[in-house]
């Protein structure tokens, strides 16, 4: 059944997309209903795969044979794995909750029918990622959702800000998506082919450098898509699209990509150390970066964006842990596409409310007229925060924990990294819970908040339980763990550079810190509509501090500038010189040359005349 999970959505992809408009009415709904399909078949093969032993519960399913060429074949298959199938229900799951709150979000706009088929093809994409069992079926995947989320980004593209935005993704990824390209390159030629069984099975044959190599080509790969320094300059602008793209990408499926390329190429990183380190700095880096640039967004999508930069930068750090790291980082993944897929459909929720602002400073008091998206939004807040026992406490935790638990000064660095991430988090996403939905009402006069239709508040619901109570249902349980272990194996027992308990605390005590900041300046004081000028810090950050800025005129430029340059050498050295004066000289002597044929029988009878008087003259000479 596995090859099902990619045909339904691709199959709702094709129909709407060549349907055209006489698919407008039952679109949608179609979408939507093979989306969930696509769910149920994900569902009924987990059930499949825990009737099997452990050792027996990654099983190949073969589909053609791809590329023939001499002794290169590359085959093209699925992996049906305990990874790849908790990716698989994460998607479709999520992913389907999205396409019912579409339903109700975009159900006045009249290209929905086109959104519909760009979110299946979206689903899709992401799942051939996740099921493919080489990096070449991967790299595939990897682009479709590179497509599609062009075109979701962009979906509103009479908007110049949008398209730009569009291209911005698109270009960005593009940087990472080269250097993937040229670490498959590197397996091919140094393991022969590019299916995980060859590569993974054969890493320990290779150098160190070679797998060094490799192991931060990948890293750059998924720094493109899971927006980590230095790649991240894209998702806040990616919040042009509509709001369900955003709950889409940047929750649950493309941003987690990077995350699923390193955990998956576990192989690699583990015989690596430098390369898995440098994945841990990056998360830590982008860890930070976003929680700072979070703190001083007013635009409650970007907050989000913001937000989940940062998040993903903690499950890269995990995953740079090695063995003590993975499994968390997964878990980490998880529970943040439940509750941050349901803080952007509570943003969208909002928007609705409001008349599609987003200026938070132009919010306020909206608990009391929206109040399903008042609690819901708060399950969000409360996971992502690390309110003890809800999801993002027992994911995030663990996380800091780990980080703790690495060797020498990498676990004092990471570990007081991710307890500062954590500080920061909670204050700047209790500064958006309390500026939307607290305080005085900042809302213009025409504007009258409403609650949305329950075609958007039932997922909405859905999520919110997810977010309180899915750490609970997978950690302590044993579930996740015993699940993920026939692919991470045991990590076995860390000793941590300071005591369990005295983390748990410090987390919480920087968790009340940053919630009581929030509400001491954004929850009890009064929120000013128009934001103050601020420190050059808060200038900087609202700024993303000057990422824009770096790229353009330390990249930008000096590329444009080498291009022109190159242009000017190729036309003036290159074209002007080399070919245009051999081309001169050439043309020059075919203009002397082309005289003795003329066509006249004189001028031939006089060139043999001196031909052979030449040729007699030089016999008597010799002679």
């Amino acid at each position: 059944m596995a090859w099902l999970l990619i045909a339904l959505p691709l199959l709702g992809a094709g129909l709407l997309l060549l349907g055209g408009r006489a698919t407008d009415k039952f679109g949608p709904l179609l979408a939507t209903l093979l989306s969930w399909g696509s769910f149920v078949v994900g569902a009924l093969i987990v059930l499949q795969l825990t009737g099997l032993g452990a050792d027996e519960r990654s099983l190949s399913v073969p589909l053609w044979d791809w590329v023939s060429a001499g002794n290169l074949t590359l085959h093209a298959g699925l992996l049906i794995d305990p990874l790849s199938m908790a990716f698989v229900l994460l998607i479709t799951f999520v992913g389907s909750l999205i396409h019912v709150y579409s339903l109700g979000y975009m159900e006045h706009d009249p290209d929905k029918r086109r959104f519909f088929a760009y979110l299946n093809l979206f689903v899709a994409a992401m799942l051939i990622l996740v099921l493919a069992d080489s990096y070449l079926l991967l790299f595939v995947g990897w682009e479709g959702v590179g497509l599609a989320s062009y075109l979701l980004i962009g979906f509103w593209n009479y908007n110049p800000a949008y398209a730009s935005a569009a291209n911005k993704a698109f270009i960005v990824n593009r940087i990472g998506d080269f250097a993937l390209i040229i670490a498959m390159a590197y397996m091919l030629a140094t393991f022969g082919g590019l299916d995980y069984a060859t590569v993974h099975g054969s890493a320990g044959s290779a150098t160190t450098t070679v797998l060094t190599i490799i192991g931060l080509l990948l890293l750059l790969g998924a720094c493109g898509k899971s927006a980590q320094f230095p790649l991240q300059s894209w998702l806040g602008d990616a919040m042009a699209g509509p709001t369900p793209v955003s709950a889409l990408i940047h929750a649950a499926t493309m941003v987690t990509a990077g995350v699923y390329l390193i955990v998956r190429s576990q192989a690699i990183f583990d015989l690596t150390p430098d390369a898995r380190v440098a994945v841990a700095i990056v998360g830590g880096i982008t860890l930070l970066y976003g929680a700072i640039v979070g703190c001083a967004k007013d635009d409650i999508k970007k907050t989000l964006a913001a937000s989940t930069m940062s998040q993903i930068g903690y499950m890269m750090l995990a995953a740079g842990l090695g063995p003590i790291g993975y499994v968390f980082a997964i878990f980490h993944l998880i529970t943040h596409g439940f509750f941050k897929a349901g803080m952007f459909l509570g943003a969208g929720s909002v928007m609705h409310a409001m008349k599609d602002r987003v200026d938070m400073r132009r919010f306020g008091a909206l608990s009391s007229k929206v109040k399903i998206t008042w609690v819901t939004f708060a399950a969000g807040w409360l996971a992502i925060i690390g309110f003890p026992f809800t999801a993002g406490w027992y994911s995030k935790d663990h996380i800091i924990e780990s980080a703790f638990s690495a060797p020498g000064w990498q676990g004092w660095v990471f570990g007081i990294v991710t307890l500062v991430g954590a500080g920061i988090t909670a204050f700047y996403m209790s500064r958006l819970f309390f500026m939307t939905f607290h305080g005085k009402a900042r809302w213009e006069d025409d504007i009258d908040p409403h609650e949305s239709p329950l075609t958007m508040t039932i997922p909405m619901m859905v999520l919110a339980v997810g977010s309180l109570a899915l750490g609970a249902a997978l950690y302590p349980t044993g579930i996740l763990t015993g699940w993920l272990e026939p692919v991470f194996g045991d990590p076995g027992s860390h000793e941590s550079l300071i005591p369990l308990f005295a983390i748990q605390a410090s987390v919480f005590v920087l968790m009340v810190l940053g919630v009581g900041l929030a509400w001491l300046r954004f929850g009890r004081d009064e929120v000013p509509v128009v934001a103050p000028v601020g420190s050059f810090a808060t200038r900087a950050a609202r700024k993303d501090l000057f990422q824009d800025e770096f790229n353009e005129n330390f990249l930008r430029r000096p590329g444009a500038s080498l291009v022109a340059g190159l242009e000017v050498a190729d036309d003036d050295v290159i074209d002007g010189g080399l070919v245009g004066g051999t081309s001169r000289g050439l043309a020059g002597v075919a203009n002397v040359v082309r005289q003795a044929q003329n066509g006249f029988v004189r001028t031939y009878a006089m060139t043999m005349l001196a031909g052979i008087v030449a040729i007699l003259g030089a016999v008597w000479v010799i002679q």
